[in-house]
Protein backbone atom coordinates (compact mmCIF):
# COMPACT_ATOMS: atom_id res chain seq x y z
CA UNK A 1 0.00 0.00 0.00
CA UNK A 2 2.85 2.40 0.69
CA UNK A 3 4.11 1.82 -2.86
CA UNK A 4 0.83 3.23 -4.21
CA UNK A 5 0.95 6.12 -1.74
CA UNK A 6 4.53 7.03 -2.69
CA UNK A 7 3.71 6.90 -6.39
CA UNK A 8 0.74 9.21 -5.77
CA UNK A 9 2.92 11.61 -3.78
CA UNK A 10 5.54 11.65 -6.54
CA UNK A 11 2.83 12.68 -8.98
CA UNK A 12 2.41 15.92 -7.04
CA UNK A 13 6.14 16.50 -6.58
CA UNK A 14 8.25 14.26 -8.85
CA UNK A 15 11.50 14.92 -7.03
CA UNK A 16 13.62 13.15 -4.43
CA UNK A 17 16.73 14.61 -2.83
CA UNK A 18 19.42 12.13 -1.80
CA UNK A 19 21.86 13.09 0.96
CA UNK A 20 24.85 11.21 2.31
CA UNK A 21 25.81 12.12 5.91
CA UNK A 22 29.47 12.06 6.90
CA UNK A 23 31.38 12.00 10.19
CA UNK A 24 30.67 15.67 10.95
CA UNK A 25 26.94 15.11 10.53
CA UNK A 26 27.03 12.16 12.92
CA UNK A 27 28.88 14.32 15.45
CA UNK A 28 26.03 16.83 15.41
CA UNK A 29 27.91 19.67 13.73
CA UNK A 30 25.43 22.52 13.25
CA UNK A 31 25.35 25.83 11.43
CA UNK A 32 23.74 27.16 8.27
CA UNK A 33 26.01 25.09 6.03
CA UNK A 34 25.45 21.80 7.88
CA UNK A 35 23.59 19.01 6.13
CA UNK A 36 20.75 19.05 8.64
CA UNK A 37 20.31 22.82 8.22
CA UNK A 38 20.17 22.43 4.43
CA UNK A 39 17.57 19.68 4.75
CA UNK A 40 15.52 21.93 7.04
CA UNK A 41 15.72 24.75 4.49
CA UNK A 42 14.47 22.45 1.74
CA UNK A 43 11.70 21.22 4.01
CA UNK A 44 10.62 24.80 4.72
CA UNK A 45 10.67 25.50 0.97
CA UNK A 46 8.23 22.62 0.39
CA UNK A 47 10.34 19.57 -0.40
CA UNK A 48 8.36 16.37 0.18
CA UNK A 49 10.72 13.44 -0.45
CA UNK A 50 14.17 12.81 1.01
CA UNK A 51 16.48 9.81 0.95
CA UNK A 52 19.28 9.48 3.48
CA UNK A 53 22.00 7.22 2.11
CA UNK A 54 22.67 4.34 4.48
CA UNK A 55 26.10 4.33 6.09
CA UNK A 56 27.38 1.56 8.34
CA UNK A 57 27.76 3.84 11.34
CA UNK A 58 26.23 3.56 14.83
CA UNK A 59 24.86 7.11 14.60
CA UNK A 60 23.10 6.72 11.26
CA UNK A 61 19.71 6.02 12.84
CA UNK A 62 20.15 8.96 15.22
CA UNK A 63 20.78 11.29 12.30
CA UNK A 64 17.70 9.97 10.51
CA UNK A 65 15.57 10.50 13.61
CA UNK A 66 16.85 14.08 13.92
CA UNK A 67 15.74 14.70 10.34
CA UNK A 68 12.31 13.20 11.04
CA UNK A 69 11.83 15.28 14.18
CA UNK A 70 12.95 18.57 12.65
CA UNK A 71 11.16 18.04 9.32
CA UNK A 72 7.85 16.35 10.17
CA UNK A 73 6.27 16.83 6.74
CA UNK A 74 9.12 15.15 4.87
CA UNK A 75 8.66 11.61 3.61
CA UNK A 76 12.03 10.20 4.63
CA UNK A 77 13.47 7.01 3.18
CA UNK A 78 16.89 5.43 2.84
CA UNK A 79 19.22 5.08 -0.14
CA UNK A 80 22.15 2.81 -1.01
CA UNK A 81 20.64 -0.33 0.55
CA UNK A 82 22.70 -3.36 -0.44
CA UNK A 83 22.73 -5.58 2.65
CA UNK A 84 20.46 -7.16 5.25
CA UNK A 85 22.07 -4.95 7.90
CA UNK A 86 21.04 -1.87 5.96
CA UNK A 87 17.47 -3.16 5.65
CA UNK A 88 17.38 -3.91 9.37
CA UNK A 89 18.59 -0.38 10.20
CA UNK A 90 15.83 1.05 8.02
CA UNK A 91 13.32 -1.02 9.98
CA UNK A 92 14.84 0.07 13.30
CA UNK A 93 14.44 3.73 12.28
CA UNK A 94 10.81 3.20 11.37
CA UNK A 95 11.27 4.22 7.74
CA UNK A 96 8.68 3.03 5.26
CA UNK A 97 10.78 2.95 2.11
CA UNK A 98 14.28 2.58 0.82
CA UNK A 99 16.10 2.33 -2.47
CA UNK A 100 18.83 0.08 -3.74
CA UNK A 101 21.24 0.69 -6.62
CA UNK A 102 20.68 -2.90 -7.74
CA UNK A 103 18.05 -5.62 -8.12
CA UNK A 104 18.42 -8.35 -5.50
CA UNK A 105 15.62 -10.83 -4.82
CA UNK A 106 16.83 -11.64 -1.31
CA UNK A 107 16.86 -7.95 -0.33
CA UNK A 108 13.37 -7.47 -1.76
CA UNK A 109 12.07 -10.42 0.26
CA UNK A 110 13.75 -9.22 3.45
CA UNK A 111 12.28 -5.74 3.06
CA UNK A 112 8.81 -7.05 2.30
CA UNK A 113 8.90 -9.35 5.32
CA UNK A 114 9.48 -6.25 7.48
CA UNK A 115 6.80 -4.17 5.79
CA UNK A 116 9.34 -1.93 4.01
CA UNK A 117 8.98 -0.78 0.42
CA UNK A 118 12.32 -1.42 -1.30
CA UNK A 119 12.64 0.23 -4.70
CA UNK A 120 15.24 -1.71 -6.72
CA UNK A 121 17.74 -0.20 -9.12
CA UNK A 122 17.63 -1.45 -12.70
CA UNK A 123 19.97 -0.85 -15.61
CA UNK A 124 19.33 -3.39 -18.36
CA UNK A 125 16.17 -4.67 -20.08
CA UNK A 126 16.71 -7.97 -18.27
CA UNK A 127 16.76 -6.27 -14.86
CA UNK A 128 13.66 -4.26 -15.73
CA UNK A 129 11.85 -7.45 -16.76
CA UNK A 130 12.94 -9.28 -13.63
CA UNK A 131 11.72 -6.41 -11.44
CA UNK A 132 8.35 -6.57 -13.21
CA UNK A 133 8.18 -10.33 -12.62
CA UNK A 134 8.81 -9.75 -8.92
CA UNK A 135 5.87 -7.40 -8.65
CA UNK A 136 7.70 -4.08 -8.48
CA UNK A 137 5.44 -1.19 -9.51
CA UNK A 138 8.19 1.36 -8.86
CA UNK A 139 11.85 1.02 -9.88
CA UNK A 140 14.92 3.24 -10.04
CA UNK A 141 16.81 3.63 -13.31
CA UNK A 142 20.46 3.82 -12.26
CA UNK A 143 22.79 5.33 -13.33
CA UNK A 144 20.37 7.28 -15.48
CA UNK A 145 22.81 9.82 -16.94
CA UNK A 146 24.82 7.04 -18.58
CA UNK A 147 21.71 5.59 -20.20
CA UNK A 148 20.23 8.81 -21.55
CA UNK A 149 16.85 10.47 -21.43
CA UNK A 150 15.40 8.37 -24.30
CA UNK A 151 16.43 4.98 -22.89
CA UNK A 152 13.13 4.38 -21.12
CA UNK A 153 11.14 4.86 -24.32
CA UNK A 154 13.27 2.25 -26.08
CA UNK A 155 12.16 -0.35 -23.51
CA UNK A 156 8.42 0.23 -23.91
CA UNK A 157 8.18 -1.53 -27.27
CA UNK A 158 9.74 -4.90 -26.36
CA UNK A 159 8.63 -4.98 -22.70
CA UNK A 160 5.20 -3.36 -22.90
CA UNK A 161 3.80 -1.39 -19.94
CA UNK A 162 6.58 -0.59 -17.50
CA UNK A 163 6.61 0.15 -13.78
CA UNK A 164 6.85 3.76 -12.68
CA UNK A 165 10.48 4.79 -13.05
CA UNK A 166 12.61 7.12 -10.93
CA UNK A 167 15.65 8.42 -12.82
CA UNK A 168 18.74 8.62 -10.59
CA UNK A 169 22.48 9.00 -10.95
CA UNK A 170 24.43 11.91 -12.40
CA UNK A 171 21.47 14.26 -12.93
CA UNK A 172 21.04 17.91 -11.99
CA UNK A 173 18.24 20.44 -11.70
CA UNK A 174 18.40 21.21 -15.43
CA UNK A 175 17.55 17.56 -16.10
CA UNK A 176 14.24 17.66 -14.22
CA UNK A 177 11.99 18.91 -17.00
CA UNK A 178 13.39 16.83 -19.92
CA UNK A 179 13.47 13.59 -17.92
CA UNK A 180 9.96 14.11 -16.58
CA UNK A 181 8.71 14.98 -20.06
CA UNK A 182 10.25 11.72 -21.32
CA UNK A 183 7.95 9.72 -19.04
CA UNK A 184 9.90 9.24 -15.83
CA UNK A 185 7.76 9.34 -12.70
CA UNK A 186 10.36 11.29 -10.74
CA UNK A 187 14.00 12.36 -10.69
CA UNK A 188 16.41 11.84 -7.79
CA UNK A 189 19.11 14.46 -7.27
CA UNK A 190 22.12 14.25 -4.99
CA UNK A 191 25.61 15.67 -4.78
CA UNK A 192 25.15 18.28 -7.48
CA UNK A 193 22.47 20.23 -5.58
CA UNK A 194 23.75 20.21 -1.99
CA UNK A 195 27.20 20.81 -0.60
CA UNK A 196 29.57 23.00 1.36
CA UNK A 197 28.49 26.03 -0.69
CA UNK A 198 24.85 25.48 0.21
CA UNK A 199 21.77 24.57 -1.78
CA UNK A 200 21.72 25.09 -5.52
CA UNK A 201 19.43 28.15 -5.90
CA UNK A 202 17.89 26.69 -9.06
CA UNK A 203 16.70 23.75 -6.95
CA UNK A 204 14.94 26.08 -4.52
CA UNK A 205 13.38 27.93 -7.44
CA UNK A 206 12.05 24.66 -8.86
CA UNK A 207 10.59 23.52 -5.53
CA UNK A 208 9.03 26.88 -4.66
CA UNK A 209 7.95 28.26 -8.04
CA UNK A 210 7.99 25.68 -10.82
CA UNK A 211 6.64 22.53 -9.18
CA UNK A 212 3.52 24.09 -7.58
CA UNK A 213 2.41 25.45 -10.96
CA UNK A 214 3.04 22.27 -12.92
CA UNK A 215 2.33 19.33 -10.64
CA UNK A 216 0.21 20.21 -7.60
Amino acid sequence: MFEEALIASLCTQPLLIVVRPDASDFQGVSGRSSLLAQIQSLHEAGLRHLEVAWVDHPSWCSFVRNVQQSCPDLQVGAASLTSFKAIDDVYACGLSFGMSPCLDSALLQRARSLGILLVPGVFSPTEMFQAMQQGCSLVKLFPAAQLGVDYLQSLRGPLGPLPKVIAAGGLGVDDLEPWLAAGHAAVALGRRVLGSEGIDPTLLHWVVDVCPKCYR
